[in-house]
């Protein structure tokens, strides 16, 4: 017979996990890695992309929004969707949808070919994401909840902030179709991953579309996602630019362009783990802090990023920053509704894919329309609504250390 154990809270029982469940939390964090990179792909690859395709850097940065709001409109409805599918199963097809599209992006020989493969990888981007992040909570110990969530959403901040660098290298060394090609090899992997060291996992209960819509009648989970909305909106607006203002302001060539997006890589990787600490004792003074700090620096880059160096240190405070916003908001999320994880993650992934999506057409049609460096003021605009909303809004109670 089937022992259960139950949560922390003494609310719901819950089969006893697996053993060796870490390996399957780690599939799920390079499942989450995979995903978010191949999103973000197009950011470090806008110049060669638009001029290979044909059409400007704000068109090019259209596969950024495409991608962010099929993601942001398939997440919620997926979950209710997939009903009582069993989660191993659902998400090797979405993983494999995710593989096509890369391959799709890869060989697109104009933009609507592109098009047609970044609608793909929104599809498998979102549901991976969005089914992904309530399951570690089954594959550990109750103990281990905390640290086994974190990692899986930390697949999803080191992509953020890794992920687009390592697409530039191989852009610039070997072809930007290269990025995509790599990033649907890296999906194969993840799919055999996900296979093998997943043990099966029936859903516990299907969820209707209204039960995960209800959750917006909650103030806390309403405030966490106005803030994610403001926050993701004005990075990405500026972020998904960040190569051009680069070329404008520093006046630095694409292999330079490599290295100061490592650099914000690195510091964002740092972030994420101050960030994830700091979020666990309060969220919301974990994100007053980012927001301040993210408006501060996005705005600045214009005036004082006329040099490589000063480049440098600017986008190493942006990247400490953004580092720790996914960890923080979905800590947030979380913690506003501990009892329909999945249903409050399908919620997240669809609006922090739509503010990547606005964000970058809001970037584009800045960029277009007033000028590169436009984008950092309005990316710096969106980081203090996000600061004025974590302040105002209600934000949930952390739980007691243990």
């Amino acid at each position: 017979m089937t022992q259960v154990q139950e949560s922390s809270e003494g609310r719901a029982a819950r089969p006893t996990p697996p053993r060796n469940g870490w390996w399957g939390v780690a599939a799920l964090a390079l499942g989450t890695f995979t995903v978010v990179t191949s999103e973000m792909l197009p950011v470090g690859l806008l110049t060669p992309m638009g001029r290979s395709l044909g059409v400007s850097e704000g068109v090019a940065g259209l596969t950024l929004t495409i991608t962010g709001l099929v993601a942001a409109l398939s997440a919620p409805v997926l979950i209710p969707l997939l009903g009582r599918t069993d989660r191993r199963t659902a998400l090797c097809a979405l993983v494999a949808v995710l593989v096509v599209g890369n391959l799709g992006a890869a060989w697109a020989p104009g933009f609507g070919t592109m098009v047609a493969a970044r609608v793909l990888v929104g599809i498998g981007m979102g549901g991976v994401w969005a089914v992904a992040a309530g399951l570690a909570v089954r594959l550990v110990p109750a103990r281990s909840v905390g640290p086994a969530t974190s990692l899986v959403f930390g697949g999803i901040a080191v992509a953020s902030v890794l992920g687009v660098p390592a697409g530039t290298y191989l852009g610039a060394a070997a072809g930007w179709r290269a990025a995509f090609f790599a990033a649907a090899g890296l999906g194969a992997v993840v799919l055999i991953a996900v296979a093998v060291l997943l043990p099966r996992l029936p859903a516990e209960r299907a969820i209707p579309l209204g039960g995960v819509m209800g959750l917006f009648g909650d103030t806390r989970v309403r405030t966490g996602l106005i803030v994610v909305g403001f926050v993701v909106t004005g990075h990405f607006a500026a972020y998904t630019y960040v190569r051009p203002v680069l070329e404008d302001v520093a006046d630095v060539g694409a292999g330079m362009i490599g290295t100061l997006l490592l650099v914000y890589g690195v510091a964002g990787v740092a972030g994420n783990f101050l960030a994830g600490a700091g979020a666990a004792r309060s969220p919301r003074r974990t994100l007053l802090v980012i927001s301040s700090v993210m408006a501060a620096t996005v705005i600045a880059l214009p005036w004082l990023g006329g040099s490589p160096v000063l480049a440098a240190v600017l986008m190493a405070v942006w990247g400490l920053s953004y580092g720790g916003v996914s960890v923080s908001t979905q800590t947030w999320i979380l913690l506003a509704a501990p009892d329909a994880r999945e249903a409050a993650s399908s919620l997240f992934v669809g609006v922090f894919n739509g503010a990547i999506a606005l964000g970058a057409l809001v970037g584009g049609l800045a960029a277009d329309g007033i000028g590169v460096t436009a984008v950092m003021w309005v990316g710096g605009a969106l980081a203090v609504g996000a600061l004025v909303s974590t302040a105002a809004g209600r934000a949930p109670v952390a739980a007691p250390a243990p």
